[in-house]
């Protein structure tokens, strides 16, 4: 029987080495290296097909062959692009390092999750999740502000060095990871049949639990559309902030401000426990769509608290509905539904950014 404490802190160690990165302005790294906006366009766009395509199988083999395996090989993805990236001579190599980057979020997505519940559930301990969710949600938000603020760093130093960082994360990740124990899923129980039979009865098991949970469904549409605005108005605030004459010097910290108001958010909805999930739904919708309304008013100060006020809704909605989420999954096809779910998110992105550029591009 293994130590559960022992277990979630594993995984928020690994966690902050998945998230922690030189690398996280790697549009600016791209552009200092002489490609063109569209070019970067291109690389983007290559990020979200791989991701829609993979991200159903990823949680699948998650599900059949263990979590800890496919975090492990989340890691070692992560190494091949960023050493494709330090090798990088000309726009297929850079897609390529991205296609590989993209695979090891999926890999990474369902699995983590769905490890940390089945494991708090083996130990009796499922109503810890949200504290759970919460703590992981305020270690990504501070990694992001991290990388962003090393962002000058990496481009000092330049981009073979800043993914050679990467890399070395990449090992003392693998070394985290190769110490957790396993929890959940078929190959923590009994499997018959050939390797491809077990995927297609998890897919099909799966997708039967969908076919029936329409409420499930609707959380995960609800959540993505909330997500989709605060993600897209943080990323587009990067380049109209400078825009509203915010000086160069603040950027950086007004980009890690933003990224508090999500940590804020994470600790906030722990305190709203008999708040119902409606209640929690309409409340939260409602900053982000404030911080997207104030982002008009090209008031640089302004734009700032909105950016702010939408990341807190949108994690303080992320959590309970990740809480929510895991309560109805079941675990032998639990890492195969959050990628449902991440997969969702990555439709709601490619509908909504082209409108979101229409929108931001207007005072």
């Amino acid at each position: 029987m293994f130590q559960i404490e022992e277990q979630i802190k594993k995984l928020y160690l690994s966690s902050m080495l998945g998230n922690l990165s030189l690398t996280g302005a790697w549009v600016a790294l791209l552009a200092a290296r002489g490609y063109s906006l569209v070019e970067i366009g291109i690389v983007e766009t290559v990020f979200h097909i791989t991701s829609l395509v993979f991200e159903l199988p990823s949680g699948v083999l998650a599900d059949v062959f263990g979590r800890k395996k496919m975090l492990i090989v989340s890691s070692l993805i992560r190494m091949i692009g960023n050493v494709i990236m330090i090798g990088s001579r000309n726009l297929s190599m850079v897609c390529a390092s991205i296609a590989f980057q993209a695979l090891s979020y999926n890999f990474a997505s369902g699995s983590g999750d769905a490890l940390a519940y089945d494991s708090l559930k083996l130990a009796g301990k499922e109503r810890y999740f949200e504290k759970y969710a919460s703590n992981q949600l305020i270690l990504y938000r501070l990694c992001g502000g991290a990388s962003t603020l090393c962002a000058g760093l990496a481009l000092l130093i330049g981009h073979r060095l800043a993914y050679g960082t990467d890399v070395l994360l990449s090992v003392l990740q693998i070394r985290v990871l190769a110490s957790l124990c396993e929890a959940g899923g078929q190959a923590d129980g009994d499997r018959t049949g050939g390797v491809l039979r077990n995927l297609l009865d998890c897919f099909c098991r799966s997708f039967a639990f969908l076919k029936d949970a329409r409420r499930a469904i609707g959380l995960m549409f609800c959540n993505s559309f909330v997500g989709a605005a605060d993600i897209l108005l943080l990323f587009f605030l990067q380049a109209k902030l400078p825009m509203a004459s915010m000086p160069n010097w603040a950027l950086g910290a007004a980009l890690l401000f933003m990224e508090l108001g999500g940590i804020l958010g994470s600790r906030l909805i722990l305190k709203c426990g008999r708040l119902r999930y409606r209640r929690v739904f309409l409340y939260m919708a409602l900053l982000v769509f404030t911080g997207v309304c104030l982002e008009h008013t090209g008031l640089y100060l302004v734009m700032t608290a909105g950016g702010f006020l939408a990341a807190l809704g949108d994690d303080a909605l992320q959590v309970r509905t990740d809480t929510m989420l895991q309560d109805m999954f079941p675990s032998e096809q639990r890492a195969t539904l959050i990628s449902v779910q991440s997969f969702t998110f990555s439709v709601v992105m490619v509908v909504l950014s082209p409108l979101a550029g229409v929108w931001f591009s207007r005072w």
